[in-house]
This record gives C-alpha cells, structure tokens and sequence, in this order.
C-alpha cells in the first residue's frame, strides 16, 4: 500500500486483516479506561440502567448494548450489580474475537442490534472510528496523506465537499499549518446508533473538544504497552483521536434524538454517587475493615472523577422516546 489519507490507513491499521483490533489486542494491555480503573464506573452506569429502566416502564426486555466493548468487561461487571434478573439483554459489540471465559450470558456480535430498547454505551469508542487528517496550506485545505509503513506524511488533494462543510461548521481552519480532524463519519457511526434506538438512552464516553476549543494541530496519537507513541498506522499500536462531541449531538438529533446532554464525567458520575470523599474517621475506630471498605472506594471514585484525568472525558447523553433521567440534570454537584 503506497500513501493514502489516514481514514483510510486507520482502517486497516486496527480493522483490516491483522489489524490492531482484528487480530484481538485487548485495550487494557495498551490504555487504561473508565472500565479497567474501578469496578464503581459499572456500579455508576447500574444506576443509570435502572433510571432509565423506570422511564420505560420495566420493558420485558431491556436490551444492554456495549459498543467497542474490549473484551466484555464492563458488561460482566454490569450484570454482577444489576437487579434486572432475566429482563436484562446484554450486548457486546465488537471486532475481535470473543474472549474466553466471558459469561454466557453476554451476546457478541460485529454489529449493534437492529432494534435496541434500553441503554446503549459507547465508552472510548468513537476515538477509535478513522478520520482523515486536513491541514491549511497557503493553497487551501489539504488531506494530509500518509505512508502506512512508516508514519511520514505530505500534502494531499483538497478534502471532499462534504469533509469542506463539517470542517467549516464544526473545526474552522485559521492559520496555515493548523490541523483538524474530519469527524463526519464519526457523527455518522453515532447516528446508525440512535436510529437503532426504540426507546432509551445512548452514551458516548469519551477524549472530546468543542467547537470554539479544537485543539490547532489537532489530537492524532497512538498507544502501545500503556505509552504514548507516534501513530504509525502499520496495525502495531492503537491510533485515536479525540471527538468532537457537539458535532456528534446534532447528528444524533438529526437522527431522531428526542432530548440531549452535554457534560463532563465528572459532572455526571458525581450525581450518579460517586463523590470520592474520605470516610469520617470516626468508621475507622468504630469498623475499621468497613472504614478500609469505604477508603479504598473513595480514591477509586476520586480517579475516576478526576478533573484532570478521567473525570474531563466528554458524557454525551441522548434519548428516544424519554426524558433524559432527572438524576442527571437535576442533580447539580459541585465542581
């Protein structure tokens, strides 16, 4: 393969055959998630299932659906503290093959269901969808195109109409040299989720930026054995970038959202419980295995709502056909 625009190099660096993740790489040998930092995110994500259980009206099915779901864990952990008992349908989608030793109960699949009524989560999945990469040439925009083998870039043809209007609507390009990552078909992988929504909720997780923040050359990177390395797209390391959740939200409401959120995780998981506060000492001379309990729980929360880590991932919210649950919009943490 000779040079090519990057969308089409991460394709087939982590979903071609041998690709990164084709071939079966689990991201927690390579990147720690929300997931693989505490058992309390899934305790956290429960809760949200069972509001969102409540506004359907306890459907006999209540499909859960895992998009880019590693190797099942957050839904092992889901079904270990949920009281939805039989009702519960859960769903890992996924490229790779399935791990062994995952719970039977789990479907695995290459593709959402077509028709889902429930919740919905994408954690740390649209970073993985490919972008092309554009950058501002004192002759306009340009793809930047890439060799495959080694990394090493140079200026390509102008970019599509259609990449032309995402950029100037979501990621205006001002100086030469500035970089942007054309997130179209990301907002077009989130609206094939909503339109397979019923009735329920959606979640994406993830690295995000708004329109009046996008980073000036923008996020490209890749992730090797825990360690941030440069994004050669051989399929030896994941390659990400972060998303532009805005963009993402309008084509979720073009494609039939009916209420959506905006915020962070560290907004979110804080009125969902998880506050990371230390327990009064008075536990530890009282009960001190329950006060180690109630520690051990409060650093782990305190990780994951950390504004400076986990707790700035991007939560966009959507529903079809319910409200957005009261517990996240009414609940007003503070920062």
């Amino acid at each position: 393969m000779g040079q090519v625009g990057w969308r089409a190099a991460m394709q087939q660096a982590l979903y071609g055959p041998g690709g990164f993740y084709a071939r079966g790489e689990r991201p927690a040998a390579h990147f720690r998630t929300s997931v693989h930092a505490s058992h309390r995110f899934a305790m956290a994500l429960a809760r949200l299932i069972a509001e969102v259980d409540t506004a359907l009206g306890h459907p006999a099915r209540f499909d859960l659906v895992d998009v880019g779901a590693g190797s099942g864990e957050l839904l092992a952990e889901i079904l270990s503290v949920t009281n939805l008992g039989g009702r519960l349908r859960p769903v890992a989608v996924e490229v790779a093959p399935r791990p062994a030793g995952l719970s039977g109960a789990i479907e695995w699949c290459s593709a959402p269901p077509e028709d889902i009524t429930g919740l919905v989560v994408a954690n740390e999945w649209l970073d993985n969808v490919p972008v092309d990469v554009v950058e501002l040439t004192d002759e306009g925009p340009r793809l930047v195109v890439v060799d495959p083998r080694t990394g090493a870039e140079i200026p390509g043809p102008a970019p599509a109409v259609e990449d032309t209007e995402w950029l100037e609507r979501w990621w205006p390009l001002r100086e030469p040299g500035d970089r942007a990552e054309i997130g179209r078909h990301r907002c077009a992988a989130w609206a094939s989720v909503l339109r397979r929504l019923r009735g329920g909720l959606a979640l994406a997780v993830d690295y995000a930026h708004e329109r009046d923040h996008r980073p000036a050359y923008g996020t490209l990177t890749g992730y090797r054995d825990g360690r941030c390395v440069t994004p050669v797209p051989d399929g030896s390391c994941d390659i990400t970038a972060h998303v532009a959740l805005d963009a993402c939200a309008e084509a979720g409401r073009l494609a039939g959202a009916t209420s959506t959120l905006l915020t962070t995780q560290r907004a979110a998981l804080r009125a969902l419980g998880l506050r990371g506060a230390r327990p009064a000492l008075d536990l530890a001379r009282s009960d001190p295995r329950a006060y180690l309990r109630a520690l051990r729980a409060a650093g782990e929360d305190a990780e994951l709502i950390d504004p400076s880590g986990l707790g700035s991932f991007g939560w966009l919210v959507q529903t079809v056909g319910v409200g957005l649950p009261a517990i996240l919009t009414e609940t007003r943490p503070s920062p």
